[in-house]
């Protein structure tokens, strides 16, 4: 996705969240800063897959959900999914995150040469210059919600599920699989809450975009909102 799609989008994220733009790309210059360009022939392995986008929601604790990211060629984790599935006996192929949960899981799978996308935005400057010093840096894949600029880059997504999607799409994965997505999960605080429902809009786009039907929005498309989205 090229930014002048993603950016009509962004723009409607930060209203309704009430974001500076200013705040993301102070981010997105520091992150700059700490890395160098990431090789994308490291995740070569989606092209033409079926990629498992591991959400970290309860779910993802299920035999069935875990039966269904073993049998995907490739799996992508949102954050704490990444330790869920390692719990599980499970390897992911890149780990998708903002860094607000689980920071010693980014510098591990960096040193095991998994790579990780680390995003930046207004609120974790803190975060991204603590950790992403200590991490290895040909497998840190850095990326930005507002323009990007050097070595940061731009796929679109907003919440690290959706982000994840967003990269396997990116990387011309032929299947996307969701597990672990629970976006009525009622153990999470109002701002998790209105994420999620960004989070089910902006796969709305994305299976639009690629022509496909996304298991899991089956039964909840009449009710998600698509005027912020540039739908033909």
């Amino acid at each position: 996705m090229e930014f002048d799609e993603w950016e009509p989008v962004y723009d409607a994220i930060c209203r309704d969240f009430g974001y500076e733009r200013a705040g993301d790309e102070r981010a997105r210059d520091v992150l700059a800063s700490l890395t160098g360009p990431f090789d994308l022939e490291r995740l070569a392995a989606v092209r033409d897959a079926t990629v498992a986008v591991a959400g970290a929601g309860p779910s993802l604790e299920t035999d069935a959900a875990l039966e269904r990211a073993h049998e995907a060629d490739v799996v992508f984790a949102a954050s704490t999914a990444a330790d869920t599935l390692a719990e599980a006996g499970l390897d992911v192929d890149c780990m998708v995150t903002d860094l607000d949960k689980n920071p010693d899981t980014v510098r591990r799978l960096t040193e095991q040469h998994t790579p990780v996308a680390v995003h930046a935005h207004g609120d974790n400057v803190a975060s991204v210059r603590s950790v992403v010093p200590n991490c290895v840096d040909e497998y840190v894949l850095p990326t930005t919600q507002a323009e990007p600029r050097g070595p940061v880059s731009n796929v679109g997504g907003f919440t690290d599920g959706d982000r994840a999607a967003f990269l396997a799409d990116h990387l011309g994965a032929a299947r996307l699989r969701f597990v672990g997505w629970d976006f009525d999960d009622p153990s999470v605080d109002p701002m998790k809450a209105r994420k999620l429902e960004w989070a089910e809009r902006l796969l709305y786009w994305l299976e639009t975009r690629r022509g496909d039907r996304f298991g899991v929005l089956d039964g909840r498309r009449d009710d998600i909102e698509t005027g912020p989205l540039p739908i033909d």
